[in-house]
């Protein structure tokens, strides 16, 4: 995987050469530990800055896998 972006309170974040399942097991288990838990994501593009987003139960996300170009 190229990159998977991460939309969350509005905002686009990315992890680069991430693993999708690993990053659906993390938010999943915060959702069934019900409690939050911290994730390192990158806002912006070029230079990413590490921004930390903290994820569980009833804090909307969605995973956009972005696949390698061909």
């Amino acid at each position: 995987m190229k990159r998977v972006n991460v939309l969350y309170d509005g905002l686009q974040y990315s992890i680069g050469q991430a693993d999708v399942e690993a990053l659906k097991a993390e938010i999943e288990a915060a959702h069934v530990e019900g409690r939050p838990r911290w994730v390192t994501l990158n806002l912006g593009e070029g230079r990413p800055q590490p921004a930390e987003v903290l994820m569980g139960p009833g804090i909307p996300v969605a995973i956009v896998p972005i696949p390698p170009d061909d």
